[in-house]
């Protein structure tokens, strides 16, 4: 080995023509970016959602809609579903603690009281917020219900 046969290692080196570098290197003039418009300048870069100039997709989509911040989300339990617990565990009072331990409600859940079905017991119901059939079916029966 002597200096007359060292090469670069094998993927050193790029096989790019250097571009800009004069018009006998093939690649001057323009330097392969074409005449004119954005792309032909230094500095360019394509900005997200630029689509040519044509109106973009953003722009072009019509916006409605309205999001209440200040809605409450209510967790519905209708009164079939409190009859159902009355049946398995002879409660008399219906509380977040008790809808929580029976899988209808979570900690952090408002709660709204609904008429489907059927009380058939006299209970004292605690909760966010009563239809005015369901207040009205558990009053029937001599309960309470009772705001939170």
């Amino acid at each position: 080995m002597d200096l007359s046969n060292l090469k670069p290692a094998e993927g050193s080196t790029k096989k790019n023509k250097r571009v800009g570098r004069g018009e006998g290197s093939g690649k001057g003039g323009t330097a392969a970016r074409g005449h004119k418009g954005a792309k032909s300048r230094s500095g360019y870069s394509k900005k997200v959602g630029f689509e040519g100039g044509q109106m973009p997709l953003q722009r072009r989509v019509p916006k409605f809609g309205f999001s209440n911040i200040n809605r409450k989300e209510y967790k519905g339990v209708n009164l079939d579903a409190l009859q159902q617990i009355v049946d398995r565990k002879k409660v008399d009072e219906i509380n977040l603690d008790v809808l929580i331990e029976n899988g209808l409600a979570s900690k952090s859940s408002l709660i709204k009281i609904l008429g489907r079905g059927k009380l058939e017991a006299k209970l004292k119901v605690r909760a966010h917020a009563f239809s005015a059939s369901a207040k009205e079916a558990i009053e029937a029966q001599g309960g309470q219900a009772e705001t939170v």
